[in-house]
């Protein structure tokens, strides 16, 4: 069974907050890191992480695919 989650690359992110003001289920900014976190992967509906997905200006969330 596959499972998609959503994934940041931390080095890309720009912490412009985009994906936390759409889907702040999933997804948290980090002030002090600097860049936006998955606190809760399975948080949120797929095609509100989509959006956030598509709304990132560097592009850096991602669908991640595990395999059980």
């Amino acid at each position: 069974m596959e499972e998609r989650f959503p994934v940041i690359v931390e080095e890309e992110c720009i912490a412009c907050g985009a994906c936390a003001e759409i889907c702040p289920e999933v997804f948290q900014m980090n002030e002090s890191l600097g860049f936006a976190l998955v606190m809760n992967p399975g948080g949120g509906h797929e095609a509100a992480v989509q959006e956030a997905m598509d709304a990132c200006p560097t592009h850096c969330i991602h669908w991640s695919e595990e395999t059980d």
